[in-house]
């Protein structure tokens, strides 16, 4: 009987060192990961293998310049692409169309800003060219032009900003009473008609889309 417990504990014990082997052998295939055979490629060597094929080098000097003629002729189609797009774009923008103006200026609310501001000629616009005169002035060698000059210019600022100060607290009202449930800011609209108003009309973007003394 001994030695049949003898035995049997053996077995029992050969059992569970298999089965620890087993185990062992099946947590090591789980957590190796086998090799691939072969190098990971480049990334140089990926991208050419996603683009295609490789045109092979040019045999003469005939083909190089016509293959080099061809590629400029490309260039200049996509190019000119390119040019008749923006074009396009810049047209639109022009016209006023929401889809091409910048977030500045988009929205119906701006949209009567600006139509207020073209309705009516402004002391405003003639900041552009008085800074040019103020350029040339200085320009002068003469202390007395120089003088006149800049007094002449000092009043002007003052007229202007008193006249974009009045006129920003108008168009700031005009708006609250045509769009009362928009968010219509004195500060910035007011800033927005300053800034539109004190551009050459020739040069304002979007375009006027009503004439100096329509009614709004």
């Amino acid at each position: 009987m001994r030695f049949l417990r003898r035995k049997a504990a053996e077995s029992t014990d050969a059992e569970i060192d298999a089965g620890e082997d087993v185990a062992g052998e099946d947590a090591r295939t789980k957590a190796h990961t086998p090799a691939k055979g072969r190098p990971t490629p480049k990334r140089r060597d990926a991208e050419q293998k996603r683009r295609g094929p490789v045109a092979p080098p040019p045999r003469t000097t005939r083909e190089a310049m016509r293959r080099a003629r061809g590629n400029k002729e490309e260039r200049k189609e996509l190019s000119a692409k390119r040019r008749e797009i923006r074009g396009k774009q810049r047209e639109r923008m022009m016209a006023g169309d929401e889809k091409y103006l910048m977030p500045r200026d988009r929205g119906p609310v701006k949209a009567y800003v600006r139509d207020l501001v073209d309705a009516r000629r402004n002391l405003l616009g003639l900041f552009m060219p008085l800074a040019i005169l103020i350029f040339v002035a200085l320009l002068v060698p003469d202390p007395r032009v120089q003088s006149l000059t800049t007094l002449l210019c000092l009043l002007m600022l003052v007229a202007m900003i008193i006249e974009g100060v009045l006129s920003g607290r108008r168009i700031t009202k005009l708006v609250r009473e045509r769009f009362p449930k928009e968010p219509a800011r004195g500060l910035s609209i007011g800033w927005y008609g300053f800034i539109r108003a004190s551009q050459i009309r020739k040069l304002r973007v979007p375009k006027p889309r009503v004439r100096a003394g329509d009614k709004v």
